[in-house]
């Protein structure tokens, strides 16, 4: 994969020639847009009556009103419902003209008011230098001890791999959706830094949830810097419709977007092995309504792989998903790490302190129905032959909605992504060590399940450096013939001596947490502090079928007294 990365200038240095500018510019205008479209979406071929789609809208939002409150919530929430339920309640009196259709309307528009965030040019530049000046002090001081020191750059340190330069072609062709994996809450600041920064791409529209928006300051550059709010408390089928459309018709407004396709962060720590269809197929939805219009720019899909050693939720994180796995088999508590923005600085400050690994590693672009597409955008099949988009979307000659057709289209691309979000994954020394790791614990008892591991007394137990050291060098041998085969990518330390990758992936992981995943103690023993962590970066290297490839029966823990 290409890293020979150097800083890009912008594609377009006209801030007010960017697609989220010009829609925020148009607002008013595309919330319109929006409420229609939404309320034919929903009016046509109904199987259920707009009066009993309102009827559980409204006795869902008076529930989260009351159960779920947020301090971001709108002041008039309550009432509103309140207001909603008394309108749908006096429907067909002799004096009231009232249809259910006007109340629908209304609940949309309301709904897509809260959905569309805008985009202000001096809220931008603030931020860019902000986090230029930010990033860069901090680690100019850890390079020089000096808060105006000079040895180190940002992008020395952000590492930018794969098919990069083909996406800032494919930014002047069409539209560009990237789709990358889900770890952390930082990952939106860092990837749209960046795009920004390094790449000089333009800025995209992004989804934030709106718990987010609950402080103030968060709120307010978000609000103003073209995120758009997603309230994962709303299940009603009228408010996804509308965070649909939103997605859809911005797309077709040539509005770059980036929308994690998991949904959220990876509680497990592993890649995604199954994707959100809905934002994805609103894609779909964009390029044959563009195709019907008869407009032939074409929609990308770039999947991105996002690589730290260490994540600051992870304890929270693989908490949630223990829980949830395994209910009633997991027994313990867990704290947020991230609860502070004292915490979030301190993360910061030891990310670009202690490794120079964060990796982005872009996957070769592709279209909407997942063939690959060259620095022209035109698309080949699997036989590398090229193909019209518009072809798949006919029904004779003329190109025609299909939903069951353009479901099928979503699944396959979705497909499509994971099996790149694998295959680009960029394996670091922390995820190495943490799968060498718990793997030797796994088979050192294997009556028991991950519950029962994980709750193990970590401090009787000794990972023994030769273990480690042969079961390193099968590790690797095996990860070599993946990447041989363009199932995986390695990080430059992994291809090297067994003992510095060791060395290198037990100083890495999980540096921030109160308790190490790995360490080496006074002892120059090799002990774990926390084996739910380290099962969480054992996870980063799930999916890959290495189970066999290793003689884990050889390689052992010793059990201190």
């Amino acid at each position: 994969m290409r890293s020979d990365y150097h800083k890009y200038p912008p594609i377009e240095p006209d801030i007010r020639q960017w697609p989220v500018y010009l829609l925020s510019q148009d607002r008013d205008h595309f919330i319109r847009q929006m409420r229609t479209f939404v309320f034919n979406q929903l009016t046509a071929n109904q199987t259920k009556s707009v009066k009993a789609l309102v009827d559980r809208a409204l006795y869902m939002e008076r529930s989260r009103v009351k159960d779920k409150p947020w301090k971001v919530d709108p002041p008039d929430e309550r009432l509103f419902w309140s207001k909603v339920r008394k309108r749908m309640a006096s429907i067909g009196d002799e004096d009231n003209h009232e249809t259910e259709y006007d109340v629908l309307q209304e609940v949309v528009h309301r709904y897509a008011r809260e959905i569309v965030g805008t985009f202000q040019i001096s809220t931008f530049l603030f931020a860019r230098r902000f986090l230029t000046f930010f990033f860069s002090r901090l680690l100019n001081t850890l390079a020089a001890g000096s808060l105006f020191g000079n040895r180190y750059k940002l992008h020395d340190q952000l590492k930018v791999v794969g098919e990069y330069e083909m996406v800032r072609k494919l930014m002047k062709q069409g539209t560009v959706i990237i789709v990358p994996t889900h770890s952390s809450n930082l990952d939106s600041i860092l990837i749209g830094y960046m795009l920004d920064a390094i790449l000089g791409l333009p800025s995209f529209s992004y989804g934030a949830g709106l718990n987010l928006y609950n402080t103030g300051y968060i709120a307010y550059f978000m609000n103003r810097l073209g995120a758009y709010r997603v309230d994962r408390r709303k299940k009603n089928l009228i408010y996804l419709e509308t965070l649909k459309s939103f997605s859809r018709l911005s797309i077709e407004r040539n509005v770059n977007s980036l929308f994690f396709p998991g949904g959220t962060r990876s509680r497990s720590g592993q890649i995604e092995p199954k994707l959100k269809i809905g934002l994805l197929s609103t894609a779909v939805e964009a390029q044959r309504s563009l195709l019907q219009k008869g407009q032939e720019e074409k929609i990308f899909i770039v999947p991105l792989n996002v690589s730290y050693h260490f994540v600051l939720e992870a304890n929270s994180l693989i908490h949630q998903h223990l829980r949830e796995e395994g209910r009633e088999r997991y027994i313990t508590s867990s704290r947020d790490d991230s609860s502070s923005i004292r915490k979030n600085v301190k993360f910061i400050w030891k990310l670009f302190k202690n490794t120079s690994e964060i990796t982005f590693s872009f996957s070769h672009p592709m279209d909407v129905l997942g063939n690959q597409v060259d620095e022209n955008g035109v698309s080949y099949d699997q036989q590398q032959r090229p193909i019209q988009v518009r072809d798949f979307f006919r029904l004779g000659d003329e190109i025609t909605a299909d939903t069951q057709r353009e479901s099928q289209y979503s699944k396959h691309l979705a497909e499509r992504i994971v099996d790149r979000l694998y295959a680009d994954n960029v394996v670091l020394s922390s995820h190495f060590v943490a799968y060498l790791a718990f793997e030797i614990l796994r088979h050192e008892h294997p009556n028991m399940d991950v519950f029962g591991i994980i709750q193990l007394p970590e401090e009787e137990y000794v990972f023994e450096w030769d273990s480690l050291l042969i079961g390193c060098r099968e590790l690797q041998q095996a990860l070599i013939r993946l990447r041989n085969q363009e199932k995986i990518q390695l990080s430059e330390v992994i291809l090297g001596d067994a003992e510095t990758l060791l060395e290198d992936g037990i100083k890495n992981i999980g540096i921030f947490h109160a308790e190490k995943p790995l360490l080496k103690d006074k002892k120059g023993q090799t002990r774990s502090q926390s084996f739910k962590l380290l099962y969480f970066y054992h996870n980063r290297l799930e999916g890959y079928k290495l189970q066999d490839q290793v003689h884990w029966n050889q390689l052992q823990v010793s059990i201190q007294d």
